[in-house]
């Protein structure tokens, strides 16, 4: 299994520093209210996270920050390119879904990427909150997370964008295409 999560040099972490605030100062729609300094000094107090950051920032994610819980004073991210991410496209959705098939397996699962990762899959939820920023997937779709009652009758959903609408659909949870991705989410 591939390592997402790997060590960074002070120089690489100053420079994906001024990636993420290049892209947070950008896109202020995304974040009206927030200020980048005081995400930072999040960031740098929860080193695991921001290599979750550079996880999605590496597979083609480019994550942003989307919000701010009051409640539980947590920063959100949500991968934000405009497509698919690219390094995460072609997975089938779990291990049981993997396993599964006999021939033409894919490289991995949904789950295990993200999980390896450190990050959550887009709920349905969180989906159409995206689409709410934006224009995602209007060319590609993305996995998110499947409610368990789908999920035991081997079953998947995924959501995109066509026709100004964000659709959710179904698949079998062993199917994998690439223009199939998933999108997440890390909370800070």
């Amino acid at each position: 299994m591939d390592n997402y999560k790997e060590e960074f040099s002070a120089a690489e972490q100053k420079e994906f520093f001024g990636i993420l605030k290049v892209r947070f100062e950008k896109n202020r729609n995304r974040h009206k209210d927030l200020e980048w300094a005081e995400i930072q000094e999040k960031l740098e107090a929860h080193p695991e996270k921001l290599s979750s950051l550079r996880a999605m920032e590496k597979t083609g994610g480019e994550p942003d920050v989307v919000g701010y819980d009051q409640k539980t004073k947590e920063y959100i991210f949500y991968d934000c390119s405009p497509e698919s991410p690219k390094g995460r496209r072609s997975l089938c959705y779990d291990l049981e879904a993997h396993t599964s098939r006999k021939e033409f397996k894919p490289e991995n699962n949904v789950i295990d990427v993200a999980a390896d990762m450190g990050v959550e899959l887009l709920t349905e939820e969180e989906y159409r909150e995206l689409q709410q920023i934006g224009n995602f997937d209007t060319k590609t779709s993305s996995w998110i997370k499947t409610p368990a009652h789908i999920r035991k009758l081997g079953g998947a959903v995924f959501c995109d964008r066509r026709y100004d609408t964000v659709f959710l659909y179904h698949n079998g949870a062993e199917s994998y295409y690439a223009a199939r991705g998933f999108r997440a989410s890390i909370r800070v």
